[in-house]
């Protein structure tokens, strides 16, 4: 549970900044990973997610989960007032986002990219640039 409320301070950081909210969403993907890159280190902290969600049940993993795309959504509805965004369904899009990037905010595939030796930070931002271009205003 410590490791998922710490996780949730930096995205609320995140989301409380004064960047643009696509700079802010990139930089949410990019905080978690690198998160998760540094208590990788740690394999203990791993095993502790899996086994919290395991033996603590999924609820406090689906709420961690809810936080995020709060925090996604937060972001969105910032680019939406400010023009910065297409006027999307934030909860909506929250949730496309966060699914489509889930290979860069779940501990136990970041662990397993990172034995194949992939770049993630560059592959996240090329992920969040590719989806956002679809709700970002052309012209």
């Amino acid at each position: 549970k410590s490791c998922l409320s710490e996780v949730e301070e930096k995205a609320w950081t995140v989301a409380r900044s004064k960047a643009s909210a696509a700079d802010r969403i990139e930089r949410l993907i990019l905080e978690i990973l690198a998160y998760h890159k540094e208590n990788l280190v740690t394999e203990h902290r791993v095993n502790e997610l899996v086994v919290a969600a395991i033996e603590a049940s999924w609820d406090t993993i689906r709420a961690h989960k809810q936080v995020m795309h709060n925090v996604t959504e937060l972001i969105l509805r910032d680019g939406i007032a400010a023009g910065e965004f297409e006027p999307v369904d934030p909860r909506e899009t929250a949730e496309l986002i966060m699914r489509s990037v889930t290979v860069f905010t779940h501990p136990l595939l970041v662990g397993q990219c990172l034995e194949e030796g992939q770049d993630l930070e560059t592959e996240a931002r090329a992920s969040v640039r590719f989806l956002l271009r679809a709700i970002t205003p052309r012209g």
